[in-house]
């Protein structure tokens, strides 16, 4: 549960996301490099953009499939109404790979999306465009 904890920690934090997707109360760390509290000081809820996100979860848009020990359903993928990646960036390092994807205006990425809706032959100059 601890790495669970540090990942709820991260969206609380409105200087690690662009937008938090996670509402923390308590001392959820500073960008000065100190920590969270422990688990057990604080609290958490959904952000209204991730309420948001997963606002379709119930209407079989997507499979559900067994947990890791089988005693409940998840989803398969989610069902996110924007594109989280682009809007919330991403950052970290895998074996022998990194990321860093810069975090982008949930506007921006919006007209993007409806611009290739629009025209999915747009080309990476024309949708530059609409996302700075």
């Amino acid at each position: 549960d601890s790495s669970i904890y540090e990942a709820m920690v991260r969206m609380a934090q409105d200087f690690s996301y662009r937008y938090p997707l996670v509402n923390g109360q308590g001392n959820f760390g500073s960008m000065d490099g100190d920590g969270a509290a422990a688990m057990r000081y604080t609290e958490a809820r959904l952000t209204k953009i991730t309420l948001e996100l997963l606002r379709d979860i119930n209407k079989d848009t997507i499979d559900f499939i067994d947990n890791y020990d089988g005693n409940e359903r998840e989803p398969s993928v989610l069902p996110a109404r924007f594109p989280n990646l682009l809007v919330n960036g991403a950052a970290g390092i895998a074996v022998g790979m990194a990321t860093n994807i810069p975090p982008h205006n949930l506007t921006e990425v919006i007209d993007g999306v409806l611009s290739l809706s629009k025209n999915p032959d747009i080309t990476i100059n024309e949708l530059m465009e609409d996302i700075q």
